[in-house]
């Protein structure tokens, strides 16, 4: 069971897909990070300055000045502007992994297409067109060489 297990977690896709998960975590605080301290702030100065991180209904009754009060007040929120924040980190990481996608595409070589293998050959004798795996020409009756 440890050998299967080894040759399991050894594979190339394995290791790859690791790799990847590594990275995108990376890249997740990157993007995070370009969301919040970048483009939210601009954001808030388009809209009127809203602080989206401050935008939420609490479902109490009463009425709290920012989302930290409410939570130290152990009110239940719903926290739509989170949510809105969220929404624009997924649709800019989603984004930007479709142009390097994108570039990498580009990047790559186009893989050369093999020429079909031919599935007729003519008949030396009659010249009509016949199967390649013939070894008797259909319309003269000619026996063909295994060599052609």
């Amino acid at each position: 069971m440890l050998k299967e297990f080894k040759e399991f977690a050894l594979k190339g896709n394995m290791i790859d897909l690791a790799v990847g998960v590594i990275i995108g975590g990376a890249f997740n605080s990157l993007v995070t990070s370009l969301v919040n301290n970048i483009l939210m702030p601009v954001l808030s100065i388009v809209t009127g300055k809203i602080d989206f991180t401050n935008l939420f209904i609490s479902l109490d009754g009463k009425s709290y000045t920012t989302l930290e009060m409410a939570q130290k007040a152990g009110a239940p929120t719903v926290n739509y502007g989170l949510f809105i924040t969220g929404l624009i980190n997924f649709i800019i990481m989603a984004f930007v992994i479709f142009m390097i996608v994108k570039a990498m595409n580009k990047l790559r070589k186009p893989k050369e297409e093999s020429p079909a293998k031919p599935t007729t050959k003519v008949c030396p004798f009659c010249k009509s067109e016949i199967s390649i795996e013939a070894s008797r020409c259909p319309h003269c009756t000619s026996v063909l060489e295994e060599t052609e």
